[in-house]
């Protein structure tokens, strides 16, 4: 009787303290609406869970689409969590903290977002038990951090440390990114593209630099029509109907220079008295032009042999005049050049970029196989192909409608960024969920060693990592409990067979299979997830001042 009377107590005292913060926050805002502790929770573990249903049926190859419809009725057909979590529009704060959370994710590694929120819900779901338990929420946050740590730990120490440069391990990467955003055939297509095109521009002993890659779309045939460019595809093209369309052999002339009348800084005024003099004046200011223009015509003459012509590409303006000048010389030229393909065009063909046209030599000009134009509809594009040591390439996305080329470039983006990372990093981690049950082991292990309730935090986290291969057979259509003991047997027995094979639903050596994952795609997931869970069990109250947060 006196136990259960102290129970009552505390339990009254409780509540009176929680009326009195209550009383506080009106007193400040008497229109504020206030959730407590118990409340404020249920209704962080139910976003959190929402999302997560939401995003569950996209994972891995075997995932399903989502349908996004815009105000305007526009369509996008995707699969990638970044891209839905973007686009949709989130009402709740804290489902819109775990997007903005799993976006960041996506920002910094280029792909995890949908793991991420798997992982953050499972958590919440997990910690849901003990909270009704009446565990404190202190006590989980304190496991789930110890937990985090000796995760970590564990995957820089077990990181696989392959020879990333080795094209045939690129395209394994490549391929496990790319299958999990688009149909089978299209992606096995674009592997081999996105790994061409990250080994164009590697340099040695210098970070990958991603902006070298152009991603260029054309609303045009069909997706597997798209190809690498190993040189350049610019968006617009000669300003001139007379000049050539399809050039070979050509030598390259990147120019910054005004080749056109420039009215001067300062206002001045120039007099005249008669036509004669007005057309002197006339005359003086065209022969400006006309002089820098006959020294491009003179480099060209001085440098390109038989059978070679020049192409001129301007970041500034080339007049009328001048272009018809360039044009019975047989040189094509494009004005108004975007300042980043400048840079790119020098390193893909060559050359440097000239700002004084006064000292040309033969040295500054690049080298293209060949120059061509291609005109879709109002649409001009210009090829610089067959450039001798590139540093920059152009990856051409074809498709009939635009919402399968914004799902292809997606697609490609997260599929650059894969290969990029694997060759930055030089570790990897074993795929198709294998990683996820190695850690649940680890954590198993180690949560002998926590003391006291910590251990729950330790066993919710460990718990949560077992959502992506459940998600994985799910999707797949196998039963999830039956695929995940057959793979913690496996892994129990010490077999390097802790991956699922989503085309039989039996266990599988990731590594053999050339199923790999990120080593930084995944140590930020966890960490980001472990984080985000962690706060969002400590909230005790959700405040919101004037408007109502509980309908219904």
């Amino acid at each position: 009787q006196d136990v259960q009377y102290q129970r009552l107590r505390c339990r009254s005292l409780g509540q009176q303290l929680d009326d009195l913060s209550m009383a506080a926050t009106q007193q400040l805002n008497p229109n504020a609406d206030v959730l407590k502790s118990g409340q404020a929770s249920l209704m962080n573990i139910n976003a959190a869970r929402g999302l997560q249903d939401v995003l569950k049926s996209n994972l891995g190859p075997k995932g399903t689409l989502k349908m996004l419809v815009g105000g305007a009725g526009d369509i996008k057909l995707t699969k990638d969590g970044n891209t839905l979590l973007h686009e949709m529009q989130i009402q709740n704060p804290t489902a819109c903290m775990i997007a903005r959370i799993a976006t960041a994710q996506d920002d910094i590694t280029g792909d995890g977002t949908t793991s991420a929120v798997l992982v953050v819900g499972e958590m919440m779901k997990q910690a849901e038990r003990h909270l009704s338990d009446g565990v404190h929420p202190r006590l989980l946050c304190e496991g789930i951090e110890l937990a985090k740590t000796s995760l970590l730990e564990y995957i820089d120490r077990t990181a696989l440390v392959k020879d990333c440069a080795d094209r045939d391990l690129l395209l394994q990467i490549a391929q496990c990114s790319l299958r999990t955003k688009m149909h089978r055939e299209l992606a096995d297509m674009f592997t081999a593209i996105c790994v061409d095109a990250v080994l164009t521009i590697r340099k040695p002993d210098t970070p990958l630099d991603l902006h070298m890659v152009e991603i260029m779309h054309m609303q045009h045939k069909a997706g597997t029509d798209s190809r690498l460019v190993k040189g350049l595809v610019l968006d617009h093209g000669g300003r001139h109907p007379g000049m050539p369309k399809q050039l070979s052999k050509v030598r390259v002339l990147t120019i910054n220079y005004d080749l056109e009348y420039m009215r001067s800084e300062v206002n001045s005024g120039f007099y005249y008295s008669n036509a004669e003099e007005r057309e002197k004046m006339v005359q003086a200011e065209r022969k400006w032009v006309d002089d820098k223009t006959k020294l491009i015509i003179d480099l060209k003459r001085k440098a390109c042999g038989e059978g070679e012509t020049m192409v001129v590409i301007n970041q500034k303006g080339i007049d009328p005049l001048a272009l018809d000048l360039l044009a019975k010389e047989g040189i094509l030229a494009l004005r108004r050049a975007k300042r980043r393909n400048m840079e790119r065009i020098t390193l893909a063909c060559g050359g440097e970029q000239v700002n004084s046209i006064d000292d040309m030599t033969p040295e500054v000009l690049g080298y293209a196989e060949e120059v061509s134009e291609q005109t879709l509809g109002e649409e001009t594009y210009t090829f610089l192909e067959g450039v001798s040591n590139p540093f920059s390439c152009t990856i051409l996305i074809k498709g009939a409608h635009p919402h399968v080329i914004s799902q292809i470039k997606e697609a490609v983006r997260d599929g650059l960024r894969a290969v990029s990372n694997a060759v930055t990093d030089g570790q990897l981690l074993p795929g198709a969920g294998g990683i996820e049950v190695l850690c649940h082991a680890h954590l198993m292990e180690y949560r002998k060693k926590v003391q006291g309730r910590a251990k729950l935090g330790v066993q919710t986290f460990a718990d949560a990592l077992l959502v992506i291969p459940k998600t994985l057979a799910d999707n797949a259509g196998y039963d999830a409990q039956d695929a995940l003991l057959k793979l913690q047997e496996e892994q129990e027995a010490g077999s390097p067979k802790v991956g699922l094979d989503v085309e039989t639903g039996e266990p599988l050596d990731p590594c053999a299979a050339g199923l790999w994952d990120n080593f930084r795609v995944k140590r930020q997931m966890l960490d980001s997830a472990a984080v985000i869970a962690a706060q969002l069990l400590l909230v005790d109250e959700v405040i919101r001042a004037g408007k109502q947060m509980k309908k219904g």
